[in-house]
């Protein structure tokens, strides 16, 4: 294992989460809200932290980058840039103890939007900036974005680039992979400011309008209300971010075929196909449910169904109703929701759209062996046969996901909470998703979930972010041996 090189790359994370700081510095000095100074130590503290290592680290003749390094370096990215950006919470503070602001940085990076704060609202603005920040960062990537220096060491970035990337297959847009780093960084940067601008347009302040942009494109959920979206009661600030919600959760590689001209391709496209039937269909099964038993319109029916299922399908999180007051069968649509999960290759997560569908395609061509057991069949998507590999791949990944939430609920139980809460903290956390049932509902946050159940719950989205196998090869003995 190259440990120096991944020793620098760590460094370089640092460095570049420190720089990202300056920005919630400006506006904490504009507001004079009371953090300059936090923001200030933090700054310092993470730069000279990430110089202090890169320098220790030495040089590095040998800069090849095995795919064990690029699994070692992403999992540990993602825990020291929590570590790190914990600093302008307890410096602040805004948050009184490191469980407590570690759990709400994990949060951010992996785009989950599960909260211990109890008043958003009470935050200074440059740590509210930071924390929508955090997501903005973790949705696309950290480590992409660190792909697109890599050439500056020297290095070839497909093996991060495969650890990183949340898709059971990956999609390498242009022969070189800092290419397709800064192509996708583009994109999301673009799709940020047009938000950022329509949602000023319409009436938000530029600093809110920044935050919940920087929090739907990543498909975070972070607010800086107390009731999240809810809190606006506006029809056009729901449409905007129902459809930037849609966006994020959609392959960024279709966006990057379709600015290329291949409407054909997108359009054919099975698993985007899939995605819009399902956020169609469930948006419909729950505005009919909820008509009558929550409101009296049927327009407000479909407003607020299809903003909670676009919200959860997509993992962000945001929430314009209390969706635990509404029925049993909209819940589960909900919670079904969160397993579910929007595209490979999106800023969402869960399971994800596309290995649902070569599931339910490999289930069916088992039972057409059955019936046909001399048929040469494989199974495609679209008209691509889809590799024996992947399919294992895809299979062992649900069968851990399902066993991994079976083992954390029964822990959540333990330390008492109840039924739904346990089941929905895991699935909301372990899908990146934010809000959960019971308990935990939109309307409430996580600052009454045991210490114990906080720290597995920081695991759980740590193994939703980086796609299980990622995390748990660290795990295996057989990993570290030469």
């Amino acid at each position: 294992m190259n440990v120096r090189l991944i020793t620098r790359m760590i460094a370089i994370l640092i460095i570049c989460l420190g720089i990202s700081m300056c920005a919630p510095l400006v506006v904490s000095l504009v507001n004079s809200d009371g953090s300059e100074k936090a923001l200030l130590y933090s700054i310092s503290a993470t730069c000279g932290l990430g110089i202090i290592i890169f320098a220790l680290a030495g040089k590095q003749p040998d800069r090849y980058l095995s795919h064990r390094d690029g699994v070692v370096i992403v999992s540990l990215g993602w825990i020291v840039a929590c570590f790190v950006a914990t600093m302008p919470y307890l410096l602040s503070g805004s948050i009184s103890n490191f469980t407590d602001a570690y759990f709400e940085c994990m949060s951010g990076f992996t785009t989950t939007g599960a909260s211990i704060v109890t008043d958003v609202e009470k935050l200074p603005k440059g740590i509210l900036l930071w924390r929508s920040e955090t997501q903005w960062l973790g949705g696309m990537g950290i480590i992409v974005l660190s792909i697109a220096i890599l050439p500056f060491l020297g290095i070839g970035g497909m093996q991060l680039y495969k650890a990183e990337t949340p898709s059971p297959v990956v999609d390498k847009l242009t022969p070189r992979i800092s290419d397709t780093a800064a192509s996708l960084w583009k994109i999301y940067i673009a799709f940020t400011v047009v938000q950022i601008g329509l949602l000023f347009g319409g009436g938000m302040t530029l600093f809110d309008a920044t935050c919940h942009t920087f929090t739907t494109m990543p498909t975070g959920g972070f607010s800086t209300k107390n009731t999240s979206i809810a809190h606006y009661q506006s029809f056009y600030f729901d449409f905007i971010i129902i459809v930037f919600m849609i966006i994020a959760g959609t392959n960024f590689s279709l966006h990057y075929k379709l600015f290329k001209g291949q409407f054909t391709t997108v359009s054919k496209n099975p698993e985007l196909r899939m995605f819009w039937g399902v956020v169609i269909g469930f948006s419909l099964l729950v505005a009919c449910d909820i008509y009558g038993n929550a409101y009296g319109s049927i327009i407000d029916s479909l407003r607020y169904a299809t903003f909670q299922v676009v919200s959860m399908i997509t993992t962000t999180g945001f929430a314009t109703a209390d969706f635990t007051k509404w029925p049993a069968f909209s819940q589960l649509i909900l919670l079904m929701c969160m397993f579910l999960g929007s595209m490979a290759g999106s800023t969402g997560g869960a399971i994800k759209i596309m290995r649902f569908v070569l599931i339910l395609k490999h289930s069916y061509l088992e039972i057409f062996r059955i019936i046909h057991p001399h048929a040469t069949t494989i199974v495609k998507l679209g008209d691509i046969p889809v590799p024996q590999s992947v399919l294992r791949s895809i299979w062992g990944f649900f069968a851990l996901y399902i066993g991994l939430f079976i083992i954390a609920t029964l822990f959540m139980s333990l330390l008492g909470l109840d039924m739904i809460s346990s089941i929905s903290s895991v699935a909301t956390c372990i899908g990146n998703v934010g809000p959960g049932l019971g308990s935990l509902g939109p309307m409430d946050n996580f600052s009454g979930v045991p210490f114990m159940g906080k720290w597995i719950l920081i695991f759980c989205m740590l193994l939703g972010r980086l796609e299980i196998f990622t995390v748990i090869a660290l795990l295996m003995p057989g990993f570290w041996k030469k």
